[in-house]
């Protein structure tokens, strides 16, 4: 069956909205979908190859090709394409001077983005990173010659080119870790990136500090001893049961998320600031990559259905009210479900409502004012009073992002011993204890609660576990046991009325 003909039958309207796209816009790529230069004036361009030294600034337009025309803007909204076509004034990046002369680490990022890891004088790493997005890469090669990766390069004009200049000061009143970035152009030709000047020349970039090693433990961040990656931290949470999760740093920098609308928070956008706490090893977030702060996708008519609940939620758009705070755990839920598991309604509520404090009106407006100035006038004072709204009441957005979390929770052990003691307590409330077997130091400990909680999972991972469930109830949370090794002891002493309160599981070892 063909795929048009197999998306009408699974619903109807996008499928007719599909089958009216290919009709619309079958045919071959647009030629030359990006322009040569974001520099807006040809002559300067020519003048910044023949004698770049004589120019401290230069006006580019972030996005040229992102305009469009009347009908097509209808179809698939207007999106950020001003703000992408708008020219602004931004530096000239010297990198032989800029934080005392700067020298390339290594050449990385996604396929999508040019991500260059730098080195100051100082020797603290900082990233430069490219605006533009090359997102046409991630497609199969026979499809780059087709409408098709238009469309799929046009994405882009969704995402808020200087997003990131507004979300650090917002994070930093909020005590959470973030680098501040500065826009910077680089030169054509720039003969100080050596062999990757062809790469690299000619381009917008964010500048900012690179929280990825131990050279940036400097700061806020002085007491940590190292900084990590998201694999390797969960590696080491699930080892040994002397490293923990700060879930409440984390839970507060997901809050943020929420304000700016920031859908895209996923493994790879953490690093973790790594502390040594009486002997046991804390892992505090250090949020990245801003890209998808104030994303604005579904005000055309296609991408507007595109986004809906029932078709591609995780396009959910930026407004001034929450209007769909499931959608933007979608792409961080297997995070968020190991990383929040002890969170409950009143510290959300807390820490949501500190938040509200922290970030006054003045602290918006200023954070807002750190856009290019024509980028503000064109929406700074429409972005700040949406930020403001969502502030208002991002205690109400806290507690549906608790309420998604409630209802299917995991908690999980580690490679080491520990005991797991579940308690029925009454027909509402079930009380779920992890401790070590080594010690008996407490590692988890939560009460939940029958009608937020559907079904509590627990994982004992490797060692020798013990499960004891106590509890006499007519009514409970259902309880899984996954029993990841055979000489685990699992004790059932509990009762509740009905069938399935208690599934006990074999599988492999590990998450």
């Amino acid at each position: 069956m063909h795929t048009q003909f197999a998306i009408y039958r699974l619903n109807p309207l996008l499928g007719l909205i599909t089958l009216l796209f290919l009709f619309l816009y079958s045919g071959c790529a647009r030629k030359n979908f990006y322009v040569e230069t974001p520099v807006a004036d040809p002559a300067i361009h020519r003048q910044l190859q023949q004698a770049p030294t004589t120019i401290d600034s230069v006006t580019v337009q972030a996005g040229s090709h992102y305009a469009r025309g009347f009908l097509y803007k209808v179809l698939w909204g207007a999106r950020h394409r001003k703000s992408w076509i708008i020219p602004v004034t931004v530096p000239v990046l010297r990198v032989d001077t800029v934080k005392g002369g700067l020298e390339i680490e290594k050449i990385g990022g996604g396929m999508q983005t040019i991500n260059v890891t730098m080195v100051g004088s100082d020797k603290m790493t900082y990233s430069l990173r490219t605006v533009d997005k090359r997102p046409e890469i991630d497609l199969p090669f026979p499809l780059r010659k087709t409408f098709i990766s238009d469309l799929v390069l046009d994405q882009t004009s969704a995402l808020h080119p200087y997003a990131d200049l507004v979300v650090a000061p917002l994070a930093i009143a909020a005590k959470i870790p973030q680098a501040s970035p500065m826009l910077v152009y680089v030169k054509p030709n720039e003969e100080k990136l050596g062999e990757h000047k062809e790469l690299l020349s000619d381009k917008l970039y964010m500048l900012e500090e690179k929280y990825n090693d131990k050279r940036a433990l400097v700061g806020d961040l002085q007491e940590a001893y190292d900084i990590v990656g998201t694999k390797k931290m969960l590696k080491h949470r699930y080892g040994h049961n002397n490293y923990a999760i700060d879930q409440l740093a984390f839970a507060k920098a997901r809050l943020l998320d929420l304000l700016i609308g920031d859908r895209d928070r996923h493994e790879g956008q953490w690093e973790w600031a790594v502390y040594e706490e009486s002997g046991d090893h804390v892992y505090r977030p250090i949020p990245k990559d801003r890209d998808n702060a104030f994303y604005l996708f579904g005000n055309g008519l296609f991408s507007w259905v595109v986004s809906r609940r029932w078709a591609f939620r995780k396009y959910h758009s930026f407004s001034g009210k929450y209007k769909d705070v499931k959608a933007l755990m979608i792409k961080s839920e297997d995070l968020d479900a190991r990383a929040l598991p002890q969170v409950t309604a009143q510290q959300f509520d807390s820490l949501a409502r500190d938040m509200q404090r922290s970030l006054t009106d003045e602290i918006i407006e200023q954070a807002v004012q750190r856009l290019p100035d024509a980028v503000y006038r064109l929406e700074g004072e429409s972005l700040a009073g949406k930020i403001k709204s969502r502030r208002n009441n991002l205690d109400k957005a806290a507690r549906e992002f608790y309420e998604v979390l409630a209802k299917e929770v995991l908690v999980i052990g580690t490679d080491e011993s520990e005991r797991f003691e579940v308690v029925r307590l009454n027909d509402e409330e079930t009380e779920v204890t992890v401790r070590r077997k080594a010690d008996g130091n407490l590692t988890y400990h939560r009460v939940f609660y029958r009608g937020e909680t559907k079904e509590i999972e627990l994982h004992g991972l490797g060692g020798s576990d013990e499960f004891d469930l106590q509890g006499q109830v007519r009514k409970g949370i259902k309880v899984i046991i996954v029993d990841e090794e055979s000489e685990d002891n699992i004790r059932d002493i509990s009762r509740v009325s009905g069938w399935k309160n208690k599934v006990v599981y074999n599988s492999k070892p590990g998450m």
